[in-house]
């Protein structure tokens, strides 16, 4: 078994350990110190997941904003993310179970921020997904300002990173906020 694969099976059974209000807490506090920075408030076109259950949960951060700010979920198409405004009317149970928007695709070039979804992440900003690569695939595509989120455990000294790899500009769970780029956050 491969590191990265028993690394996913670890951080899996620690968030089956989570309470419902656990989860809430730690959404909130991500999410408020998002909400906080210089980057959210100068950027109006964001890029954020729709959270499958084991996630942390985006949907208060969505409905607090989506009326203000230009949000935009991801939908999966075929081995590709495209990247679709949201709209709550416009919703449908997608590929994985993943609540996603119905609409025409944009280009990448218009997100401004994209807020990023991840079984782990390092203090060196780098991000371990699910394994399908297709955050990997859109990250490439993206000049956005990245901010990896998650909870404390999500957190590890070190992964282990592939060429096609991106790392965030910053990494925000309950307890750290870790900055890789000091303009973004001031």
């Amino acid at each position: 078994m491969t590191e990265k694969k028993i690394l996913r099976q670890n951080i899996a059974q620690l968030k089956t350990k989570l309470t419902s209000s656990q989860k809430t807490n730690d959404a909130n506090k991500v999410f408020s110190i998002i909400e906080k920075s210089k980057c959210f408030n100068d950027c109006n076109n964001i890029l954020i997941y729709h959270s499958l259950p084991d996630e942390l949960n985006t949907a208060l951060i969505i409905e607090k904003w989506h009326h203000s700010k230009q949000l935009f979920l991801p939908r999966v198409n075929n081995n590709n993310l495209d990247i679709i405004k949201y709209d709550p009317k416009s919703i449908m149970i997608g590929s994985y179970n993943i609540i996603e928007p119905i609409g025409t695709p944009i280009p990448a070039s218009e997100i401004d921020l994209i807020i990023v979804p991840g079984v782990a992440f390092d203090k060196s900003g780098n991000r371990l997904g699910r394994g399908k690569g297709f955050y990997d695939r859109l990250l490439h595509n993206l000049s956005a300002i990245k901010i990896g989120v998650g909870y404390d455990f999500q957190l590890i000294e070190k992964i282990n990173t592939e060429p096609h790899d991106i790392a965030m500009d910053a990494i925000i769970t309950p307890s750290n906020s870790i900055i890789f780029n000091n303009i973004i956050w001031q």
